[in-house]
């Protein structure tokens, strides 16, 4: 334990981390920490999806070791410093459990709510929501104090930012526990206010929006106008190549947050978003979103 700077104030030193969600954004967020010297579980709702995700870190560790970003001992220590957490219950030893499931409200109470009764008292509980109220999630757990939002940019091993926030009552050592743990992680910190979406998808999404309804509107191609945003702005990647990076479905979902949450139609979503979500057609992580990836390279869809 870590002094804090009130009265019976103690910060916890963060050892043993368990995630919740194999998926991309778990994976990588286990990736990171083992690399850096934390012991990791992970859980997901089977042991398939967990053991996709062990896989996932341990081929993108080994694609490290062939661009020499790290070394074969290096990627060793950090195969053997994550584990599968088959049930909940595995994660009870964790000083920190970052939940990083789909973005759904309800899906992630109910997480929050089974992590309260096996999580040790001391421990932090984290969402790596990139949208949803950290004071609304805080409410269905046992320790609203001892709760924040950690929000990693995906690909989480490439990305150097982390947005912390700070519920209403997030306490002052769970900040600093949670600021430290991600300096040792070697990212940088912004800090954002509880309000929808927070900082980067505040901004990002709503541009993301708005190319979706210049194609709607038909004032460019999907080509058109990812060739002029990459071009004319300088993006590394155009907005509708970004959303199906992204995954349409996310992309979706901190809309309707946005929409719901700040009452404002600037943020309604485009029903070609709309559209595409309910054709399942999701972005790259089904092979067809505004471009189709099955064949050799990626042809626009519209």
């Amino acid at each position: 334990m870590i002094p804090g700077n009130g009265a019976g104030e103690m910060s916890i030193e963060i050892r043993k981390l368990g995630i919740v969600g194999a998926g991309q954004m778990g994976s990588g967020i286990a990736h990171v920490a083992a690399l850096n010297g934390f012991s990791v579980l992970v859980h997901d709702v089977s042991e398939e999806r967990i053991n996709t995700g062990l896989a996932t870190i341990n081929g993108n560790l080994g694609r490290q070791l062939q661009k020499g970003t790290i070394d074969e001992a290096t990627k060793k220590a950090a195969v053997d410093r994550i584990d599968g957490a088959p049930t909940l219950a595995d994660l009870a030893s964790c000083d920190l459990i970052i939940e990083a499931a789909s973005e759904n409200e309800a899906i992630k109470r109910k997480i929050f709510q089974d992590l309260s009764k096996i999580a040790k008292p001391e421990a932090i509980l984290a969402s790596n929501t990139s949208s949803i109220s950290i004071t609304r999630l805080a409410s269905s757990t046992d320790r609203p104090e001892r709760f924040i939002g950690i929000h990693f940019m995906n690909p989480v091993p490439v990305m150097q930012l982390v947005e912390l926030i700070r519920g209403i009552a997030t306490d002052d050592p769970t900040f600093r526990s949670a600021r430290e743990f991600i300096a040792k992680l070697g990212k940088t910190v912004t800090m954002s206010e509880d309000f929808p979406a927070f900082i980067v998808n505040r901004i990002l999404l709503p541009m993301i929006n708005e190319a979706v309804y210049t194609l709607y509107e038909g004032v460019g191609s999907v080509e058109a106008i990812d060739t002029a945003m990459r071009l004319g702005a300088n993006h590394p990647m155009g907005p509708l190549q970004l959303a199906d990076f992204i995954g349409l479905d996310t992309c979706l979902s901190i809309m309707q947050v946005l929409h719901d949450g700040l009452s404002d139609s600037k943020y309604r979503p485009c029903p070609l978003l709309v559209k595409y979500v309910e054709a399942g057609w999701l972005g790259r992580k089904v092979k067809r979103g505004f471009y189709d990836y099955r064949g050799e390279k990626p042809v626009p869809t519209r």
